[in-house]
């Protein structure tokens, strides 16, 4: 006991004496290092203030759009350079690494994607089940819409399809989708008659026509990201296995790279000012909270608790299990990533704040960065996930039907992979969502029960999906650090080669010559 106040004591002295040696040069510098964190902070809370205060004028459609103009025109802008930094980056991230280091890192980033997205329907499972805010009449909802019917073997079909667009400039702008048509179907049937009459044995030809629904080939606008990441990854590695004739190319990609991220340091000054922007006009738009039933309000809870779980308390468990080292600092580091998340609802938008704060905060290797986070942002949906499972168990529950074991274990199979064939763009959720209930026979129209609240549950899910990201770059990491150095010490070895090689052509001097000789003739003479 004695030692333990010691210990405190000494601490606190430690503790007291750093406060006082703060001086106003270091409130400066702390100021001036994390400006752009504290604006976007400042951003969000102003955002929800002023979003709460415009409420009570009732704005229209069009004024509500005008007032969110500062806020689109910054989701444009990180758009704008999501195509080319996830190109540069992967290209260039994948170039930098032999085939085997690549393989190696790419097996504990897919290993980690699994088991944290896993983890996260899991938890929805459970977090679901224990609440049951499902339960109650369906009454409480108001009128229902009609959704679009998808086959979830067509969506399946069109991910592998999505992994290899035949054109890549339209890869760039469209997605392969499946859309239905109608054909109509002319059945001949033999009319047996006697089955019903065995004296007079006669044969009635009738043709029956019915209408039945085909699979046809479509587009939809957006990027296609997982065709172009696919197609980078097999670039970049091939430029890096070309060694000297693939150092143009390198280079190109390089300086791409490094563009970009000077653009975004650029757009970072503006993003407090869109995100403040995007909340409040978000809040201005919102239905009215208080008509919202008791069965919604339990839902938003149990997404919150359950997304709440997994960001605080699984994947820093996870970052400190593995790597040994606080994971909060760590996540301090990604504060202005989340707000941007938060803000955009879109995990691709992010991904150029999510790069910076990566490599310039937290120092993780670029190398990494490049590598793990385009591909994160495309496959690893970690909130998507458990709000996906959530959700279709609580539509079970609104229609009273009882999950059995196997419609658990099929929910939470069909909600990763659905996951990974969610886009990064805001609300992509809810497409993916229609495969998920049809994969155990529940209301497809029922996803209109929770669309009130989605544009708030998006931004949440999003948030948690880059953390996800992010940590997952730190641990792969820390996981990869011996494949980095060697590759270091390579690159070191081959750099050092390539300046022997290189040495300018020098006139010996006739001393050196005349040493030479007279040394020769020393050795002779022994």
């Amino acid at each position: 006991m004695q030692r333990l106040r010691e210990g405190i004591h000494i601490r606190t002295m430690k503790a007291k004496r750093k406060v006082e040696e703060i001086s106003k040069e270091d409130i400066q510098a702390f100021l001036k290092k994390n400006a752009f964190v504290l604006f976007t902070v400042a951003a969000v809370v102003v955002g929800i203030a002023l979003g709460f205060t415009l409420r009570p004028y009732k704005m229209t459609y069009r004024e509500v759009k005008y007032f969110s103009f500062p806020g689109e025109l910054l989701m444009r802008m990180l758009q704008m350079l999501v195509l080319p930094l996830l190109v540069s980056s992967l290209i260039t991230g994948m170039a930098a690494l032999d085939s085997k280091a690549s393989g190696k890192m790419g097996m504990r980033a897919v290993i980690y994607y699994m088991t944290t997205t896993f983890i996260a329907v899991f938890i929805g499972i459970i977090i679901v089940l224990i609440i049951h805010p499902g339960k109650g009449s369906k009454e409480e909802f108001g009128k229902q819409q009609t959704i679009e019917q998808v086959s979830p073997a067509d969506a399946f079909l069109d991910l592998i399809r999505n992994m290899f667009p035949p054109n890549l400039v339209q890869a760039c702008t469209q997605q392969f989708k499946t859309k239905y048509g109608k054909r109509v179907v002319h059945v001949t049937v033999t009319v047996n008659d006697t089955l019903f009459n065995s004296t007079n044995a006669t044969q009635e030809v009738m043709e029956i026509t019915r209408e039945e629904a085909i699979p046809v080939p479509g587009q939809v606008n957006g990027v296609n990201a997982l065709g172009l990441v696919v197609f980078s990854m097999c670039f970049g590695l091939i430029i890096g296995n070309m060694k000297e004739q693939g150092q143009l190319l390198r280079d190109f990609f390089d300086s791409l790279n490094e563009a970009i991220m000077r653009l975004v340091a650029i757009i970072m000054w503006y993003a407090p000012i869109g995100i403040l922007f995007l909340i409040a006009g978000k809040i201005v738009e919102m239905d009215d909270l208080t008509q919202m039933g008791g069965q919604l309000g339990m839902y938003v809870i149990t997404v919150i608790i359950g997304l709440m779980i997994h960001a605080i308390l699984i994947l820093p468990t996870l970052y400190f299990a593995i790597t040994r080292q606080n994971p909060f600092i760590f996540i301090a580091g990604l504060l202005q990533a989340l707000v941007t998340a938060l803000g955009t609802s879109s995990s691709s938008a992010t991904l150029p704040v999510t790069f910076k704060c990566l490599e310039e905060n937290n120092k993780i290797d670029k190398r990494i960065t490049r590598f793990v986070l385009p591909v994160g942002a495309t496959i690893n949906m970690d909130g998507t996930a458990l709000y996906e499972a959530l959700a279709a168990i609580f539509i079970a529950q609104v229609n009273n039907m009882e999950m059995n074991f196997g419609q658990i274990i099929t929910i939470s199979i069909t909600a990763t992979a659905a996951s990974i064939g969610a886009a990064g763009i805001p609300q992509a959720g809810l497409v993916t969502m229609v495969i998920v209930l049809t994969s155990v026979g529940l209301p497809t129209d029922d996803i209109t029960l929770i669309i009130a609240v989605d544009w708030f549950l998006d931004r949440l899910r999003t948030t948690t999906n880059v953390l996800g990201d992010s940590i997952g770059a730190g641990i792969v990491e820390f996981l990869s650090r011996h494949e980095l150095r060697s590759k270091d010490v390579e690159m070191g070895n081959s750099v050092l080669e390539e300046k022997e090689r290189k040495k300018p052509y020098k006139l010996i001097s006739q001393d050196s010559d005349f040493e030479n000789d007279k040394r020769a003739h020393s050795e002779s003479n022994m």
